[in-house]
């Protein structure tokens, strides 16, 4: 019987400001069978939400841009992002109910008629964040706000419409390089969402 590869785990909390930073320290056994003390950094604060509003009538997707300091501390061209709306689950949340809110909050859409695509890791070699991946048709009268975020979380969201042509074209010149985004455009292409 094989034993558990993993074992002896401690957990060190080095911040937790926003999310929580942890250093786990933990023995890990190799193929060889021999044990080697190791250390990660964890990061993550809740488990998020991502949906892809699309019309199936004028072809068109429902994106947003804001600023993202990550993305502007990598390269201070990419500060502003174009993504799919989405955030993060409240606590005693279900990830249909918490993308629901993160529409209305954002970009103003009610949500009618959600399908979930799938759950991911985005980056699990640090972040143990999971995503729950969504996509919603929608139509002009779903929209019931004009978005733009919530003032106290200090959000300023641009909700932008454009043609899913267009969207998809945004992939490799980059103008488009969230994951989530990307996964979902990409989705719609291979399901044929909006032919």
């Amino acid at each position: 019987m094989a034993t558990e590869p993993i074992k002896n785990i401690t957990s060190k909390v080095l911040s937790h400001f926003w999310g929580k930073l942890e250093r786990i320290d933990y023995d890990f056994r190799f193929k060889n069978n021999t044990w080697k003390r190791l250390s990660r950094e964890v990061y993550g604060k809740s488990d998020g939400v991502a949906v892809l509003l699309y019309n199936p009538q004028t072809k068109s997707v429902i994106l947003s841009k804001q600023f993202r300091m990550p993305a502007y501390v990598a390269d201070p061209q990419c500060g502003f992002s174009i993504e799919v709306c989405g955030g993060a689950i409240d606590p005693d949340e279900s990830p249909e109910t918490a993308v629901k809110r993160e529409a209305r909050e954002e970009i103003g859409y009610r949500i009618l008629n959600l399908k979930p695509v799938g759950t991911v890791f985005l980056s699990p070699g640090i972040v143990k964040e999971r995503v729950h991946l969504f996509v919603c048709s929608y139509k002009d009268s779903d929209r019931i706000d004009t978005g733009g975020g919530v003032d106290t979380e200090d959000e300023e969201i641009e909700v932008l419409e454009m043609p899913f042509k267009q969207a998809v074209e945004m992939i490799p010149t980059g103008e488009i390089n969230d994951a989530r985004t990307i996964m979902l455009l990409q989705y719609a292409q291979i399901h044929k969402l909006l032919e």
